[in-house]
């Protein structure tokens, strides 16, 4: 999952963003409203977290716009604004959630998920294909019953694919979900990940495996014995 953070604190920013990677999202920052809309207008997020007081105008003025816009990605603002009416101006101007600072990670990682979990969201509780069965909550893997451990970037390639599959998922595609803005990554890094992945799910008795549609990307397929 690829969430946007619009904060202008740095250092706030980095340890949120620290945080939400361990958990187990990729994580683009931003500090300015400018900055925001340029990456909304690229990419396709499942989820945005939006600090108020930003340096080129209030951050309530970029969500009226998304939802004027059309745009219903689901949106947390986290602010210090600590009001009852802020906090029902945010949830009329289109917020899904509305977070205090200071917080906890773990509350803000739960909200989050419960956000990705509703109806229109883009996180299911539980994944299964094959053998194969992921829990999205816990980001845990069991093959036949049996756990596989994983690294986070395998998780979130893994969880891509069965999310789509049976379907072929672009490269490009599956590198703008695994990788974060101003990653430095090498052009055969999601090959390299993918050979990694593969070699797991087969070790380990899957009956899913990975195929590699050549040019257009890769995709998850059942093959029962």
């Amino acid at each position: 999952m690829r969430l946007l953070l619009v904060e202008d604190e740095i250092r706030l920013a980095d340890v949120i963003a620290g945080g939400l990677s361990r958990a187990g999202f990729t994580v683009d920052e931003v500090a300015s409203m400018g900055d925001a809309d340029a990456a909304l207008s690229v990419t396709q997020y499942d989820a945005l977290i939006l600090d108020l007081g930003l340096p080129d105008g209030d951050g309530m003025t970029l969500l009226r716009d998304l939802r004027r816009g059309g745009n219903a990605t689901p949106v947390l603002i986290l602010t210090a604004r600590d009001g009852l009416d802020d906090r029902v101006e945010g949830l009329n101007a289109g917020a899904d959630d509305y977070l205090l600072k200071p917080f906890a990670m773990p509350e803000l990682v739960a909200r989050l998920k419960a956000l990705l979990r509703r109806p229109s969201g883009a996180l299911g509780v539980h994944l299964e294909i094959g053998n194969i069965r992921f829990d999205t909550i816990s980001r845990e893997v069991e093959i036949a019953t049996q756990p596989i451990t994983l690294t986070g970037r395998e998780l979130s390639l893994l969880e891509h694919l069965m999310r789509r599959s049976e379907r072929v998922v672009a490269k490009d595609v599956l590198e703008d979900h695994i990788y974060g803005f101003g990653e430095e990554t090498a052009s055969n890094s999601l090959e390299v990940m993918v050979h990694r992945l593969r070699r797991k799910l087969v070790d380990c008795g899957a009956t899913a495996h990975v195929h590699t549609v050549r040019g257009v990307g890769y995709l998850l397929k059942d093959n029962p014995p």
